[in-house]
């Protein structure tokens, strides 16, 4: 079978990187250009050298025509714009694009200014967009996309966490509730902050963007998709001290009181034949070592009778099932071949 030639635009970012990690195993794919504004011409490996030993493309300017030329898909991996600039173009030319940023995952683009400070410039595209959440995004959608919006970390452990609820009508919609913490690297390689310091992070925890953060709208859109009715969460995410990992606790309260294994049926049955999710035992709940490395969702559940509230937790790897391995996801989707082709399925411990 012939390979699939790819490119990844913002090769030497956290995402970037793990895309690279991940699709030079890939038994269907070569990695055809890697691309770095600020670094062309140099080498991946001398640069990151724990993706030493692999055989890689030099670092390229960002060149949409080359691009096109040398590639059937491209992953485009960096800041919020860069995607809405350059695909319009990569498209015209017959590429595929899967974009990791925020760009087209916001169907509106009101919505998207009102949240991310910026107008979109290709309005056009953003109701074309496939939002590529594999298990919650019918199979056949891939037969007809050419662009796909991989979701962001927080709503994908969010959405994964209640979907199976909403689409039940199991709980009261006004006020969903989402408790999120996550690794620094969700915080990207570029960032250049005080607050992302060693000293600063290290015997450190800490809530950020409380008032609101740009993750909600995009929780709650795909939540709405899947319920089809109204939707509002409260979303509050949290910054810890370690590298990688989400965990991600879910509160909804119930319409009317639900056996703890009916809802544990439920979640089963729902995430039955997603091989990227695991709904564990009653009373096993997972914590982010669990996931560490792998391109899967764990899930937890309990429900609090006193309340009459459902706690959904659930534990994905930023980088992996957040964001790099979800694109693979997506790009074996999209190809027609098996979802977890080239996709750790196991964390790595100790």
């Amino acid at each position: 079978m012939k390979r699939v030639s790819v490119g990844i635009v913002g090769a030497t970012g956290y995402t970037g990187a793990e895309l690279v990690r991940l699709l030079s195993s890939h038994p269907q794919v070569e990695i055809a250009m890697l691309v770095s504004r600020s670094e062309a011409g140099r080498s991946l490996a001398e640069l990151l050298p724990h993706l030493g030993g692999i055989s890689l493309p030099t670092l390229s300017g960002l060149d949409t025509d080359a691009l096109a030329e040398r590639c059937e898909v491209v992953f485009l991996a960096g800041e919020t714009g860069l995607a809405m600039e350059h695909a319009p173009a990569l498209l015209k030319s017959g590429v595929r694009v899967i974009d990791l940023s925020a760009d087209f995952r916001l169907r509106d683009p009101a919505v998207f200014q009102e949240w991310y400070g910026i107008p979109h410039r290709a309005p056009d595209l953003l109701r074309e967009a496939l939002y590529g959440l594999p298990e919650l995004t019918p199979p056949e959608a891939y037969r007809y996309t050419r662009l796909i919006a991989n979701p962001g970390c927080y709503p994908t452990a969010s959405a994964l966490a209640l979907a199976p609820l909403v689409s039940a009508d199991l709980v009261q919609m006004e006020c969903l509730i989402i408790d999120a913490k996550s690794g620094v690297s969700g915080a990207g390689r570029s960032r250049v902050s005080v607050d992302y310091l060693f000293t600063e992070l290290d015997e450190n925890f800490k809530a950020y963007a409380v008032e609101r953060h740009r993750h909600t709208p995009e929780i709650e859109q795909t939540l709405v998709g899947i319920a089809h009715q109204p939707v509002r969460v409260r979303f509050t995410p949290h910054l810890v001290p370690m590298t990688r990992g989400i965990l991600c606790t879910a509160y909804a309260r119930l319409k009317q009181p639900v056996a703890l294994s009916d809802l544990h049926a439920l979640y089963s049955t729902f995430y039955g034949g997603q091989p990227c999710v695991w709904v564990r035992p009653l009373g096993d709940f997972p914590a982010t070592r669990h996931v560490y490395g792998s391109n899967r969702c764990d899930i937890g559940l309990t429900i609090d009778a006193r309340t009459q509230m459902a706690v959904v937790i659930s534990a994905i790897d930023n980088l992996v099932k957040g964001a790099a391995g979800q694109a693979v996801q997506n790009l074996n989707l999209l190809m027609g071949w098996e979802p977890t082709l080239g996709l750790p399925l196991s964390g790595i411990a100790p």
